[in-house]
């Protein structure tokens, strides 16, 4: 039963969609440290460029390695892409916003929060609604 889900699609995916979330979570708390940090940048403002920055890697990676999908995206896949895409990132600053101003949070802490709460909703949106 473990060796079959081991060996099974989901598992792969799951290892796949870890490894991608992994190094791009590198990229956007790296890229919104050194905004905010050394460029003077407001924290939520940083945390736009770096969460973009980390999506196009994300999905690059996702469409090419992680998902059974069409290499060649439709313009209706890419719009689905990108509104799920504004959805993650709302999500992502609401929860920036409330954990740093209203609760007066590290916004480095938040985001491994916001981070958590965004990947779930990225890989179950993904999987329902762009992997054929």
């Amino acid at each position: 039963m473990i060796s079959s889900f081991v060996h099974s699609k989901i598992f792969k995916q799951l290892f796949r969609f870890g490894i991608v979330g992994f190094t791009a979570f590198l990229i956007d708390a790296g890229l919104l440290f050194i905004l905010t940090e050394f460029c003077h940048i407001h924290y939520l403002i940083s945390s736009i460029i770096s969460f973009v920055v980390s999506l196009v890697y994300n999905y690059i990676l996702s469409i090419f390695w992680v998902f059974d999908v069409q290499k060649k995206q439709t313009y209706k896949e890419v719009l689905l892409f990108i509104i799920l895409s504004i959805i993650g990132l709302g999500l992502n600053q609401l929860i920036m916003y409330l954990g740093v101003d209203l609760l007066h949070i590290y916004y480095m802490f938040c985001k491994v929060l916001a981070t958590i709460i965004v990947m779930i909703y990225n890989f179950i949106t993904r999987k329902i609604f762009i992997e054929k």
